[in-house]
């Protein structure tokens, strides 16, 4: 068995909404609610779901951006969730985040080469300072850009190129793990395929493992080894690339397949779509029961009122750690 290098488990995230000072919050957002996940060593774990189902909360709680309501991260084996100061930033040299969107994630006002030296301010002994600007050239380099132009700023680049800027940045501190939060959405279809076959050639260049979130499962099933599926702030299904795509349980996980675009005309046709009916739910006033039993074709009774059991699937291959919340499955 691999090194397990980022774990969580039951984390939850809710936020406060409405209500007053003296009153408290009317409600909670319940963005998270009680995920557990396992990266290990050298593995791409990819979390696909609906737009609002807390994939990019859970990304910055995995990088130590937030932090959990109530459960628990651990980082090489160490929590993170009580760290503060020097701690924190010594967790940070092993988990480094790239954002989704690249026009924002970087300062307009600092030029690239400042951009990808900041993170030895914050670590001095990791690059001495007259290594630094060699150091930040040599990073430039690896992404596929002209160290010449790191005098340049942000606004001189496509987005492709600052999105290569946030990838370099993050590498600096060369860490163990990086949590890329859609970092494609905001590409055309042409650059997005570069950026990926960069972050798979890096992977193997710095041995990185990598959690990568998406809501486009033809990407997460290039990129990903083992793949959850997010429902409302919690994980409905989860296994290996082959358990969820090929043998989806969960009538969620078989609806968002059922969408997913099928570039090859001969296969259009072998999947059932499936229209799921109405909106999302609000995290704030989610369902009984099963989340999910009001959009759901194959719910009864039960579903209505009992939360299902996150189990192993009974048609799981042996051996195989495919996980499914369905009553029904």
């Amino acid at each position: 068995m691999t090194e397990t290098v980022l774990e969580a488990r039951d984390v939850v995230r809710h936020f406060p909404i409405g209500g007053g000072v003296l009153r408290g919050p009317a409600a909670h957002v319940r963005a998270v609610d009680g995920v557990s996940l396992e990266l290990r060593e050298g593995e791409t774990l990819g979390i696909v779901g609906e737009s609002g189902c807390g994939k990019s909360t859970m990304a910055r709680i995995l990088a130590g951006l937030d932090r959990p309501t109530s459960g628990e991260v651990r980082v090489l084996g160490r929590p993170i969730s009580g760290l503060r100061g020097r701690a924190m930033r010594r967790v940070r040299r092993d988990v480094q985040m790239v954002f989704q969107d690249p026009y924002t994630s970087l300062d307009p006002r600092m030029s690239v080469g400042d951009t990808v030296r900041e993170p030895f301010l914050v670590h001095p002994d990791l690059a001495p300072r007259g290594e630094r600007d060699r150091r930040a050239r040599e990073l430039l380099e690896i992404v596929g850009l002209n160290p010449d132009h790191a005098g340049r700023y942000p606004h001189e680049f496509s987005g492709g190129q600052r999105q290569r800027i946030g990838i370099a940045r993050a590498l600096a501190l060369r860490p163990r793990i990086l949590v890329c939060d859609e970092p494609t959405s905001a590409l055309d279809v042409s650059v997005q395929a570069q950026i990926v076959n960069l972050l798979d050639r890096l992977k193997e260049e710095f041995r990185l493992a990598y959690v990568f979130i998406s809501h486009d499962l033809g990407l997460v099933q290039h990129v990903a080894d083992r793949v959850s599926v997010m429902y409302l702030g919690r994980v409905i299904e989860s296994g290996t690339q082959d358990d969820v795509y090929d043998r989806a349980a969960h009538p969620y996980t078989q609806a968002l397949l059922s969408a997913a675009p099928r570039p090859d005309p001969g296969l259009r046709g072998e999947r059932e779509e499936i229209v799921l009916e109405g909106e999302p739910p609000s995290p704030a006033a989610p369902p009984s029961g099963c989340h999910f039993h009001t959009r759901c074709w194959k719910a009864d009774a039960r579903c209505a009122v009992e939360p299902p059991e996150f189990r192993r699937h009974e048609g799981a291959r042996p051996g195989g750690t495919h996980l499914v919340s369905c009553h029904r499955a």
